[in-house]
């Protein structure tokens, strides 16, 4: 269930997400993801997570989409959005339990978007799962915790985990040697 204090970032989260799906921004659906995933960090709630992950997989999905040769594709994004809006709503008015529901029929969209597709969608879902683990652990929540959260094994988390390394993040930008001893330089000057 989400958190009642994390209802409006929930909110805009979807409504972005809306956005960015109805012009195939897998980037902005990524930016988003990670978002969610921070507020899931610091709230450690299922509805952040699940949202998450669904948005991240959805990047993930067109990103991929010229090679996967989906049919009906403006009929599934009508009904993710569809989906998205309701969630909205029944967030708004403070229904939990129909937010829940509405990221469910989102969810079952996705995985019913092509039975053709259905193994590919099914690791993209297993592969956002570990992906958003590691964000969470990332963030300090502990393995044992974040692998429950997300229905993957410590295993899998700390395989992943042991892959990425600190400067493999955006954020953690280094700069060249030859810059460093430049400024090096410059401070015993």
């Amino acid at each position: 269930m989400i958190e009642e204090r994390e209802v409006p970032h929930a909110i805009e989260v979807l409504k972005g997400a809306r956005e960015a799906l109805a012009v195939n921004d897998s980037l902005k659906l990524n930016e988003l993801s990670n978002q969610t995933i921070h507020c899931a960090a610091t709230y450690q709630n299922e509805g952040s997570i699940i949202s998450a992950v669904l948005i991240y997989s959805l990047s993930k999905i067109i990103e991929r989409k010229p090679y996967l040769d989906i049919k009906r594709w403006d009929k599934f994004v009508q009904r993710v959005s569809s989906a998205f809006k309701l969630a909205e709503s029944a967030l708004k008015s403070k229904n939990f339990d129909a937010y829940d529901k509405h990221m469910e029929q989102a969810r079952k969209a996705v995985i019913l978007l092509s039975i053709n597709i259905k193994p590919y969608i099914e690791e993209v879902f297993r592969k956002a799962s570990i992906n958003k683990a590691s964000k969470l652990y990332e963030h300090g929540v502990s393995m044992g915790k974040t692998a429950k959260l997300l229905g993957i094994t410590e295993w899998e988390l700390s395989e992943y985990a042991g892959q990425t390394k600190v400067s493999d993040y955006s954020k953690n930008i280094t700069i060249s040697t030859k810059e460093r001893a430049k400024i090096a330089l410059e401070f015993f000057a």
